[in-house]
């Protein structure tokens, strides 16, 4: 589990990846975030922004609103350096 949260949802490019920026500033290498995100571009922004910044991309899964439900989004970990 991540340690810090990013909720992006209904948020579209650039916007996921500048609340991950924020949220990240000043926080220990070794902490991971997580960002909740509903633009499909996060899947690829996120990760680009880790190799930017020499961050590593841990994972991305698809992730539901509602138990059950169908993929509303995506949860996009990824570990500070």
């Amino acid at each position: 589990m991540s340690d810090t949260l990013v909720d992006a949802r209904g948020l579209r490019c650039p916007l996921p990846v500048i609340r991950l920026a924020a949220a990240a500033k000043g926080l220990p290498a070794g902490t991971e975030l997580t960002v909740l995100s509903t633009d499909p571009a996060a899947r690829l922004d996120v990760p680009a922004w880790c190799r930017m910044r020499g961050h590593e991309h841990v994972a991305t899964v698809e992730h539901a609103a509602e138990p059950g439900g169908g993929a509303d989004g995506w949860a996009v970990t990824v570990r500070l350096h």
